[in-house]
């Protein structure tokens, strides 16, 4: 199967994935007793929720526009891994706006986080194990000429985020902010070009 279809689809749940963090940001209500500055400023566990799930949500369309660009064509494993990467992509807009509305409450906050983070440590599976499938399993599908070592080196960079999503994860009990704060770090080591993230 062609990989057009494929990536044309997934670049729609994509957008609407990334469009749908934005409708959660919300003007402060008129009338209260702060300042308009006051109130947007302790609104900021939105905008640093949104920030965080942007950057991850951008940095898995570039990702896997490389990761599909490599392919000559798809098979129906590589259909249903896709799939299974989309469902897990599809729940981040969920999953930020539960972070955002908890992470400064005196409950739920630390549930909130841990799946804020467990969103993340999933899609980062989901990816990992599609760009894995793809670059050993059907290494034949492959339209470039890639020896093992580079696509292992590939693999290996985009695996990387799961340890601290992982132990983002596991710290959501101790603090949620420790958690907002590795799930931004780890996008924004994403967000470094390849030669300059290491």
């Amino acid at each position: 199967m062609s990989t057009n279809r494929l990536e044309a689809f997934s670049d729609g749940v994509l957008a609407v994935a990334i469009t749908l963090l934005v409708l959660e940001l919300r003007v402060p209500p008129i009338g209260g007793h702060s300042t308009l500055a006051h109130a947007l400023l302790a609104q900021w566990p939105q905008y640093a929720a949104y920030v965080t799930s942007f950057l991850t949500i951008g940095i898995i369309w570039i990702n896997h526009h490389a990761m599909i660009g490599r392919l000559r064509e798809a098979d129906r494993t590589i259909l249903a891994l896709n799939l299974l990467l989309l469902l897990t992509i599809g729940v981040l807009p969920f999953a930020t706006d539960l972070m955002a509305t908890y992470l400064k409450q005196s409950r739920g906050q630390h549930l909130a986080a841990a799946v804020y983070s467990g969103a993340f440590l999933l899609m980062s599976i989901a990816f990992v194990s599609l760009n894995g499938h793809i670059l050993l399993s059907k290494s034949r599908l492959l339209g470039l000429d890639l020896t093992l070592e580079q696509r292992r080196k590939i693999l290996l960079r985009g695996g990387i985020g799961i340890v601290p999503y992982l132990m983002a994860t596991a710290l959501a009990p101790v603090s949620p902010y420790i958690t907002l704060g590795i799930c931004g770090a780890v996008a924004g080591y994403y967000a470094l070009p390849v030669g300059s993230g290491g």
